[in-house]
């Protein structure tokens, strides 16, 4: 209980940095937000509608720094993330909320999906040494290395182009209207499929490498030899014995990888013009949207956070001694 409480203050502490750090952005960054939002409106505003934009966004001059923190805190409380340049008038929480379901369709169901078959193999290639599975480990070494972008334009120049089946760009077919219905969804799946292979082929070389490793390790360890000796069968003791204790460290990579689920893959989505929180950060960033890059920022930090005290919460489940420890 202990460790829990310790590890719960350490993430209270992470967010409050994380999100002071988010508070000053806007105020590093060299120029001015508002004035690069007037540049778009070729400033036609008056003094007073242009004074009111300072304070909407928190910058304004009359202010003291921790007052405007202060404001920021109450701001975001709210569950007030300010309001888009690019889109404005619309709330920074709008603009992401459009993305985000993209963004955790596409990088959520292939970073389960690459876990499970990645551990999977992984338990077999380091269990059974010498198998077909284990001689695949340096095709699998030379994936996990390759960039998902570099993969994702590779597989553009393969697989996409005039008359294929899979589209190169966008989230679904233009003109379709995003909805549940038998037209919108096979266009939606349809555009998902090379970004996905991209990020699957690439993460699943990862989680079998590394689930691969932990195998050998454990399966030298006494207590495996013990179980052998207690005549406990192969499968047995692979799965129950050895599996279970190699797939630890494995658990706070996969929490690692559900955090940046909100992220996404951020390069993937750029490379295919996907309509999610990667490709939406690049717009923002090239058009000076300091609000939403800074809300993207807060709810990747989040996520991240929240993925890994969720799988500081397994470890507990899985590891004795964490709980002795605690």
């Amino acid at each position: 209980m202990r460790y829990l409480l310790q590890r719960i203050g350490f993430y209270i502490f992470t967010a409050w940095a994380a999100l002071t750090i988010n508070f000053f952005i806007p105020r590093l960054i060299p120029g001015d937000p508002v004035k690069s939002l007037l540049a778009r409106f070729q400033g036609q505003m008056n003094t007073d509608a242009i004074n009111s934009l300072y304070v909407l966004f928190g910058l304004d001059e009359n202010a003291s720094l921790w007052s405007e923190y202060i404001d920021y805190w109450k701001q975001l409380a709210r569950g007030d993330l300010g309001l888009s340049f690019t889109a404005f008038p619309t709330p920074v929480s709008e603009v992401i909320g459009t993305a985000l379901p993209w963004t955790v369709a596409l990088v959520g169901i292939t970073t389960v999906i690459s876990f499970m078959i990645g551990t999977g193999l992984g338990v077999i290639a380091g269990w059974r040494r010498g198998s077909w599975i284990d001689g695949l480990l340096p095709t699998t070494t030379f994936l996990s290395s390759v960039p998902y972008f570099w993969l994702g334009l590779l597989s553009i120049y393969l697989l996409a182009g005039p008359g294929s089946f899979f589209p190169s760009s966008g989230g679904f077919t233009p003109g379709l209207v995003p909805a549940w219905d038998q037209y919108f969804i096979p266009s939606a799946i349809q555009h998902s499929l090379l970004p996905a292979l991209t990020i699957l082929i690439s993460s699943v070389s990862g989680w079998i490498l590394s689930m691969r490793n932990m195998m050998v390790t454990v399966a030298a360890e006494d207590y495996i030899t013990v179980a052998h000796a207690k005549g406990l069968s192969d499968r047995r003791v692979a799965l129950s014995y050895a599996a279970r204790n190699a797939l630890l460290p494995n658990v706070s990579g996969f929490a690692l990888a559900l955090g940046f689920i909100v992220g996404g893959t951020f390069l993937v989505e750029i490379v295919f013009s996907y309509p999610g929180l990667g490709f939406l950060l690049f717009r923002a960033v090239g058009a000076k949207d300091y609000p939403l890059m800074q809300g993207i920022f807060l709810i990747v930090t989040i996520a991240v956070l929240v993925a890994n005290f969720l799988a500081d919460v397994v470890y507990l489940l899985l590891d004795p001694r964490t709980r002795k420890e605690g």
